[in-house]
């Protein structure tokens, strides 16, 4: 059957228009493209297949986030009125950047905030005490709420934290709600979504495709998990809000993530990332009032590490790398996503060939079958300088932690892999307390426990099928 002619004019049109943009977009990769190996890619499909790549360029192609750096200096700006109501509290927990710890003196740069001392954190091992934990901080709220996650489920368990959103947004407090509109997609036409915004619950997505330049990136995702009651208490980690996150309804169960919570000066920098992401959303401002800070009775001093591809730097990148380089006893990784770049894998063999203890644990079981044959490439290249890799056999492992020697440990969103260090929003909270960190090294040694190492021969034994598949996977690995 022959088209209609001005379908026929159509196609036409927009077969011309791939190639009038190939030149353009080709000139922009090599000049923003964050690697030399992104950009080699972009041009070469760019210019070889125009009607496949400049599509495909629209919605993958630029690694740099448009407009957001302006919001987050507004916010930041906004921010300091905030501090000064509590500049008393704050000024005598300030870290200061010639402290003994290595890492203070680049990250304070990169976080663009202070670490804090006098902070109180809970290590909160699963799902079941995650969502205990919040949902009891959540029925003490008396002024406000922050409620940021990538996934929310209209399910069980989405349903009991929206019944308590519910209830408090009835009672006047202010409940601020955000999610991620890809990570949780159609949240926006179900019941739950409904019935927060009936109650008053403020309600929005990130809308990752404001502004002119980002109208077709839909390869950005605010990835964050952020929740913070009234200014004095926060929790942040690995859990989105579905079923699957308390072990339940999921073919990768038993799940297992880690979150932590903190009371302290620390708030304020869990506050300000949300802030931000909410002034993107929505361009108003929280207008936040603290009308008293938490007692400060807790021991660790916390970095509140927030990244995102807006930025000039690779914040979450360099973040790893710093705490690679710091390391002199061991630095222990557990990730679902283990694809680094060349610089962090140089790290890595490095820390080992000087003498530190380097362990990396990964799901044996994957969501991702491209990450899941790229991670083995990494892993054939780690082996031979004496670095321990652990596959995690009882379910999916979801947790994004660190163990930097016996004094710092990392929780937050941020995977080990090229997503979180270019393309998403993330949060890390770097906590420096000798107990704490004895308590992450308590909780990582049960999760090695259920783990087998890698080994070598194990390598040598896959066939080569296998190892092209894994080397195919890795050239993927800039947008896994």
């Amino acid at each position: 059957m022959d088209l209609p002619g001005y379908l026929v004019i159509f196609g036409a049109v927009a077969l011309a228009l791939t190639y009038v943009l190939a030149i353009p977009s080709a000139l922009e990769a090599i000049l923003k493209a964050r690697t030399a190996q992104g950009s080699i890619a972009w041009v070469i499909s760019l210019l070889a297949m125009p009607p496949i790549a400049v599509p495909a360029y629209l919605v993958f192609g630029r690694s740099r986030f448009d407009g957001y750096l302006e919001e987050r200096d507004t916010v930041e700006a906004q921010a300091t009125r905030l501090i000064d109501q509590t500049s008393d509290f704050i000024e005598k927990h300030l870290v200061k950047t010639d402290s003994d710890t290595p890492l203070y003196t680049s990250l304070f740069r990169l976080a663009r905030m202070p670490a804090t001392s006098g902070n109180h954190v809970t290590l909160l091992i699963d799902g079941t005490q995650t969502f205990t934990s919040i949902a009891l901080g959540l029925r003490r709220a008396r002024q406000f709420i922050l409620f940021q996650f990538y996934i929310v489920r209209d399910d069980d368990l989405g349903n009991r934290l929206g019944k308590i959103l519910i209830d408090k947004a009835r009672e006047g407090v202010d409940v601020f709600f955000l999610y991620d509109e890809i990570g949780s997609s159609g949240f926006h036409n179900t019941a739950l979504h409904k019935a927060l915004c009936t109650a008053g619950v403020k309600v929005t997505s990130f809308n990752t495709t404001q502004g002119r330049r980002n109208r077709f990136q839909l390869n950005f995702r605010n990835h964050r998990k952020v929740v913070v009651v009234d200014g004095k208490e926060a929790w942040v980690g690995g859990h989105n809000v579905g079923n699957e996150y308390l072990g339940f309804e999921s073919p990768m169960a038993p799940w297992r993530d880690t979150h932590v919570s903190i009371r302290g000066p620390a708030v304020l920098g869990a506050m300000l990332a949300f802030a931000t992401d909410w002034h993107w959303a929505t361009r108003t401002n929280l207008n936040l009032q603290i009308h008293s800070m938490p007692t400060s009775d807790g021991a660790s001093n916390v970095l509140v590490f927030p990244s995102d591809p807006a930025s000039e730097y690779e914040e979450a990148g360099l973040m790893y790398h710093q705490v690679i380089f710091a390391a002199r006893k061991r630095i222990w990784i557990a990730s679902p996503y283990f694809v680094p770049d060349n610089a962090i894998m140089s790290a890595l063999q490095l820390a080992a060939l000087r003498g530190v203890d380097v362990r990396v644990i990964i799901p044996e079981r994957t969501d991702a079958v491209l990450v899941g044959l790229a991670n083995w490439s990494f892993v054939s290249q780690l082996l031979p300088f004496g670095i321990k890799i652990y596959r995690y056999l009882p379910g999916f492992m979801h947790q994004k932690v660190f163990l930097l020697d016996d004094e710092i440990a990392g929780v937050g969103t941020a995977n080990f892999d090229n997503r979180s260090f270019r393309l998403n929003f993330e949060i890390t909270l770097l906590i420096e307390d000798r107990a704490f960190a004895s308590e992450v090294e308590s909780m990582l040694e049960q999760d090695m426990a259920q783990c087998r190492q890698v080994s070598d021969q194990e390598i040598k034994n896959k066939s080569i099928w296998f190892t092209l598949a894994t080397s195919a996977a890795r050239l993927l690995a800039p947008v896994l």
